[in-house]
């Protein structure tokens, strides 16, 4: 019996994140933490399995190491299955040498044989950067619906803020006429998620064309979504209207860690019916000591809280010792703030030390997130200004 899969989805996950700074310099920016007890790629990994669609290719490149290692065989998402399931796929050595991926379109290109042997009727392209909840299926079901030849999800933004997306024109049935790839002067404000729904066979058809096109970008967005709407073919949009952030710079992560807190988050985690599953590390419950004080923020477990911490997230394993102060920042797993150390509009990276009396951040009309990278080291008395980074493996290589 030949077995095929109605939808199979591809996770484009091998960007280097580079407006992350410091926090992607050793990790794939899929992988960097997110909530206290996330890495950014559970979001749409659970997206997946809560949708029924339980095969997934995630394709890496840049620094897989520990994306690699967190997805493992995909058994905390549901995916770990005998047919389907979850698969690393990385760049390797073919008949005609070695390349790297050129672009999201060359990428999947490069994978066709992985798609091809669940002989899909669909294939889902998704980007392992965003934080949000989708039902990929009713999608699914929209383009089924329409006849669709590619669906494409789509997100109404701020028109002051469009010129940043790929802007979708649209019919009144949302059927698609023009894509503009980060227009100067948009026509709308209907934004694309970078989300994806192709019938296979059209989707082979066009990436073995722009494989072929030597002056192709190999990118979805620039070559092969005009070329399909060139062609002809039936493009709708498909809206999507809730949460949604992509967070590739600091400030758009800081901000999303921001909507988890208050008594209304904008993004609401404790949801039942749309769980998030992630690789949760092993941990003790965590501790508030007598003179610890914890308000508007979330704690993972492992954690000791002897001093001060507000409106913030704390991963598993943080230590804030007495007298220090944490306030609106990101603490990722295992750092430790140490006695009296100040830590304000910031956001400290796994492993990280904040050395006695050190100052992190401040309050500033501005904006300004200070970072401090994975595994580094603030000293006694150090101080890291607004906006400033620091990197030890930078400092290293310099």
């Amino acid at each position: 019996m030949i077995r095929k899969k109605k939808c199979i989805a591809m996770l484009l996950a091998g960007g280097q994140g580079s407006r992350l700074y410091a926090l992607t310099t050793k990790i794939a920016k899929p992988a960097v933490s997110f909530g206290g007890k996330y890495r950014i790629i559970d979001f749409t990994l659970s997206n997946c399995v809560n949708s029924g669609i339980d095969t997934v290719g995630v394709l890496t490149q840049y620094q897989p190491l520990i994306l690699n290692d967190y997805i493992g065989n995909g058994q905390p998402w549901d995916l770990d299955r005998s047919f389907g399931g979850v698969h690393i796929l990385s760049p390797y050595q073919a008949k005609e040498g070695s390349k790297w991926y050129l672009g999201t379109a060359n990428a999947i290109y490069q994978n066709l044989h992985f798609i091809r042997q669940f002989q899909p009727e669909y294939v889902l392209i998704l980007s392992g950067d965003h934080i949000y909840s989708m039902d990929y299926d009713a999608m699914l079901q929209h383009t089924i619906k329409t006849g669709a030849d590619c669906c494409i999800a789509a997100y109404e933004v701020d028109i002051k803020e469009a010129s940043r997306f790929g802007i979708l024109n649209v019919n009144g049935d949302d059927s698609i006429y023009e894509f503009e790839e980060k227009p100067a002067k948009p026509k709308s404000n209907l934004a694309s998620m970078g989300i994806y729904i192709f019938k296979a066979e059209k989707m082979y058809k066009y990436l073995e064309e722009d494989n072929r096109d030597p002056a192709s970008s190999k990118d979805f967005g620039k070559n092969v979504i005009p070329n399909m709407l060139n062609a002809g073919e039936k493009m709708v949009a498909y809206r999507f209207s809730g949460y949604w952030k992509d967070v590739g710079t600091i400030q758009s992560l800081w901000q999303a860690n921001n909507d988890l807190l208050g008594d209304d988050p904008a993004y609401d985690l404790s949801r039942t019916n749309w769980k998030v599953h992630s690789r949760n590390p092993i941990s003790p419950p965590h501790f508030v000591g007598k003179e610890g004080k914890v308000t508007n923020s979330i704690v993972i477990a492992g954690s000791k809280i002897e001093g001060v911490v507000e409106d913030s997230i704390l991963g598993s394993d943080v230590v804030v010792e007495k007298g220090a102060v944490v306030k609106g920042s990101v603490i990722m797993n295992g750092a430790v703030i140490k006695h009296n150390a100040s830590v304000t509009y910031s956001i400290l990276d796994e492993n990280v030390t904040i050395g006695e009396k050190a100052t992190v951040g401040a309050m500033n009309d501005d904006g300004k997130i200070s970072v401090v990278g994975r595994d580094s080291v603030v000293p006694e008395n150090g101080t890291v200004a607004p906006g400033e980074v620091v990197d030890a493996y930078a400092m290293k290589e310099e």
